[in-house]
């Protein structure tokens, strides 16, 4: 995908999923704003690091993007430096897994606001940008737990289905000025967060997977930059599942 001369922020990307579709998005050319939260900040230089190391501009910035007055000082400040802002990638979340009947009004606002209301945040701020540009990609990471569901999980799909709706609706708003609005549905995705479950639960997933292998980080960030690129202009509203046939039905 060639992405040059293009911006890209990309929301949660100290480690992880965030930091696979930071480098991605620089080997295809784009340069890079890296965010995400102060106790994240050596890990968000080094991304930053590994950017430069690409030989494309980063820029890292910590802010707490649940925040809609951190979010617009950020947006503000990447505009003001770099003059554009081309690709938006709202990849921050959280999880708080628990039963919903035992979940505290605390682990349901905290999912909520950090894998929802700061998709909104963020989509809002740059669309303003983006229209005087005509043309911009907002890709939103979901989940298929937000298709699917899942048990102990109420939290966490219904802030990824809202994202599928969030996206669907910017979708139909904007696309006449030249902005696609996607999301991608990741499945089982090795990442530490995952690398914590024991071995039964691992299994157990494997067994609803058709490819009967997990995904890597890498594997969300092709699919990123596919939808960032000019190859996918036509293409907006849809959600995009990276699982392995996990979700199908």
């Amino acid at each position: 995908m060639n992405l040059s001369n293009k911006v890209a922020i990309v929301t949660g990307s100290a480690r992880g999923i965030g930091k696979a579709i930071a480098l991605k998005l620089a080997e295809d050319g784009a340069d890079i704003v890296v965010n995400d939260i102060p106790a994240a900040l050596n890990d968000l230089e080094g991304t930053a690091n590994e950017i430069r190391a690409l030989n494309r501009k980063a820029l890292a910035i910590t802010a707490d993007v649940s925040n809609a007055a951190e979010v617009n000082k950020m947006i503000d400040k990447v505009a003001a430096e770099w003059l554009r802002i081309d690709i938006l990638v709202n990849n921050a979340g959280v999880t708080r897994d628990q039963l919903i009947m035992r979940m505290s009004d605390e682990e349901w606002d905290t999912v909520l606001n950090i894998d929802l209301k700061s998709a909104f945040y963020c989509s809002r701020a740059v669309i303003r940008y983006m229209m005087k540009q005509r043309w911009g990609r907002i890709i939103s990471i979901a989940s298929v737990v937000g298709i699917m569901g899942n048990a102990g999980q109420a939290n966490y799909s219904a802030a990824k289905a809202g994202v599928i709706g969030l996206t669907k609706s910017i979708a139909k708003e904007v696309g006449s000025r030249g902005i696609t609005a996607n999301a991608i549905a990741p499945g089982f995705i090795e990442t530490k967060m995952t690398e914590k479950l024991d071995e039964k639960t691992r299994q157990a997933y494997m067994d609803n997977i058709p490819l009967h292998s997990a995904g890597l980080p890498r594997d969300v960030a092709e699919a990123v930059a596919f939808l960032a690129s000019d190859e996918a202009r036509y293409i907006t509203g849809q959600v995009l599942g990276v699982d392995g046939g996990m979700s199908i039905v």
